[in-house]
């Protein structure tokens, strides 16, 4: 199934060793970013993931192309533009907690991604969208163009998927960022906020009360998502419930963990799998990836992932 990600990909450049970034001499260079993260599970899984971005015409653009065509994400939707910069993150190592990050964003191409760049866009073939707070918030440009892509989107009856993945620090206030993000959200068939994160945005304090916000916002499914806890599923007029957290052998590194759920939530309701059993691969998802250190290279193709779901354990 071809399925829309929008989004800004970056160039990683994570610390080969521990201490603060400014310390630190050697690091290895990747690719970063939450629906490039999406984009790359649900490639593994069999899925064609069409990127929808901008990018500079320089090294990083070309690596993060090179690194889209290696993971069979499909580039048609990708626009390069001359004389802008690509965007890039770095991140520090450390043996426990989550690292520290450093972004390197403000003005980037993908910042300037526009509601006519989607318009020139042939979303012909493509079956769903899905879409995360993030890039909303990176400029109003970028505002304007997912808000569009959403119109589309909508227009030719597709699903849409919507993970908040809150970045309160590119907001002005958390006021402006709840009420930006819940007028997205009630496009999308499918959410899948944090418990933190429903709480920030919509006042409640349960994933009961988080999903019955979105519900009655028209939202169909709400997965909330309650790491270690596992996560809350909640169809609108049908079933909910909890899925248990998938065990974890050893915790490598958090950076990554919403984004393998995701894949699994989307590519597992793509399927035509019921809301309960996409939870339950997204937990699968989300505590495999944990188990390694980049932000998506732990994403397993199906058959790994049937082997790990076989043994019980990440």
């Amino acid at each position: 199934m071809k399925i829309i990600l929008m989004g800004e990909p970056m160039g990683l450049f994570m610390a080969n060793e521990t201490g603060p970034l400014s310390k630190v001499n050697t690091f290895t260079a990747s690719i970063a970013g939450a629906e490039y993260n999406v984009a790359v599970g649900l490639a593994r899984l069999g899925h064609t993931p069409a990127y929808c971005t901008r990018l500079g015409f320089d090294p990083l653009g070309e690596r993060i192309l090179d690194g889209m065509r290696r993971n069979h994400i499909a580039t048609d939707l990708v626009t390069q533009a001359p004389g802008e910069l690509t965007g890039f993150m770095m991140k520090s190592s450390t043996d426990q907690g989550d690292p520290d990050i450093a972004y390197y964003r403000k003005g980037s191409a993908a910042s300037r991604l526009s509601a006519h760049d989607i318009d020139k866009l042939d979303l012909y073939g493509c079956q769903r969208l899905h879409v995360t707070g993030i890039f909303p918030a990176v400029s109003d440009s970028a505002l304007s163009a997912t808000r569009r892509l959403i119109a589309r989107a909508k227009a030719l009856e597709l699903p849409i998927s919507f993970d908040p993945n809150l970045r309160p620090q590119l907001w002005e206030s958390e006021k402006k960022m709840a009420a930006t993000l819940n007028s997205l959200a009630q496009d999308a068939e499918t959410v899948l906020p944090g418990l933190g994160e429903g709480k920030l945005l919509t006042g409640q304090d349960t994933p009961e009360a988080v999903a019955a916000f979105y519900h009655r916002l028209g939202v169909r499914n709400v997965v909330v998502k309650l790491g270690k806890d596992g996560a809350y599923y909640s169809e609108k007029d049908g079933q909910s419930g909890y899925s248990p957290a998938f065990p974890v052998k050893k915790l490598v590194d958090t950076v990554g963990a919403g984004d393998g759920f995701a894949a699994g939530v989307i590519s597992a309701l793509a399927e035509g799998e019921t809301l309960e059993e996409a939870a339950f691969r997204g937990n699968a998802m989300g505590a495999i990836q944990i188990t390694h250190k980049s932000d998506n290279e732990g994403l397993p193709t199906r058959e790994q992932l049937a082997r790990i779901i076989q043994a019980g354990t990440a």
